[in-house]
């Protein structure tokens, strides 16, 4: 087993860190460029850092506080939100990100994802899809989860791993923030499905449950996690020492 990644997301609006249920009722948490730099020095693996409220909004994803992270942060960086073209690409890589998250943005466009592939790498480029059930059918929605797409998402996930995503994450809006676990049929179907790095979002409430999802799914590479890192619920150093004392791999 290949060592796992721990991952703590930062969901930005209006230049703060925030979090909520369900992809609703969005509360303050802390300043992301903080919060960045206490994870970097924390154990995390990676960090993602999304823009929520870019796409919906209409409008280019901040680079400000994006710059201000990437500075302070030594670890790999993926960034998320108002990702539409490849001159959006462009400008987040420049202001410091390793890697680009691209949900809406590929949704309205497909062909942007092998076009980003093309120029800056398949490691460069993460499809980051929010997969809810409806009517028995794991189906993907855009703008943050506001608007159901009419898309399988399984079939839409292949479909940009082929064009040229070199990593995938799995946003469950079903278990978002419920802290009931991990959504361990939806990230199975879709680690049967392709053969890219698959990161697991959505539900983590515990250490059992990233515990869970390695010993259940062991082709999941990371677990990305939120309201638990930032409200101390979880150490990530004491999560790591958990996991190997369990026997999966995890950098400490």
């Amino acid at each position: 087993m290949i060592t796992k990644r721990i991952i703590p997301c930062l969901d930005v609006k209006n230049g703060r860190v925030v979090k909520g249920v369900n992809f609703e009722g969005l509360h303050d948490v802390s300043s992301p460029v903080e919060l960045a730099e206490y994870y970097s020095r924390a154990g995390a693996d990676e960090l993602v850092f999304y823009d929520i409220t870019a796409s919906a909004e209409g409008r280019a994803l901040f680079t400000d506080i994006l710059t201000e992270t990437a500075r302070r942060v030594f670890i790999p960086l993926t960034v998320g939100g108002g990702i539409n073209t490849v001159a959006d690409f462009d400008r987040v890589l420049k202001c410091g990100a390793d890697k680009v998250s691209v949900n809406s943005g590929a949704i309205r466009r497909p062909e942007l994802v092998g076009e980003a592939a093309r120029l800056y790498g398949d490691q460069c480029v993460v499809l980051s899809v929010d997969v809810k059930r409806v009517d028995g059918e794991f189906r993907v929605f855009a703008r943050g989860g506001r608007d159901d797409t009419g898309m399988e998402a399984i079939s839409w996930i292949r479909r940009c791993v082929d064009a040229g995503a070199g990593e995938v994450v799995v946003n469950s809006i079903d278990t978002d923030g419920v802290k009931g676990g991990f959504d361990l049929q939806m990230l199975d179907a879709v680690c049967r499905a392709v053969s890219v790095p698959v990161i697991a979002s959505g539900g983590a409430g515990c250490t059992e449950d990233f515990i869970t999802l390695f010993s259940s799914l062991p082709r999941v590479d990371a677990g990305l996690a939120a309201s638990i890192f930032h409200f101390g619920e979880v150490k990530i150093r004491d999560l790591k020492e958990e996991m190997r004392r369990r026997g999966i791999p995890a950098r400490i």
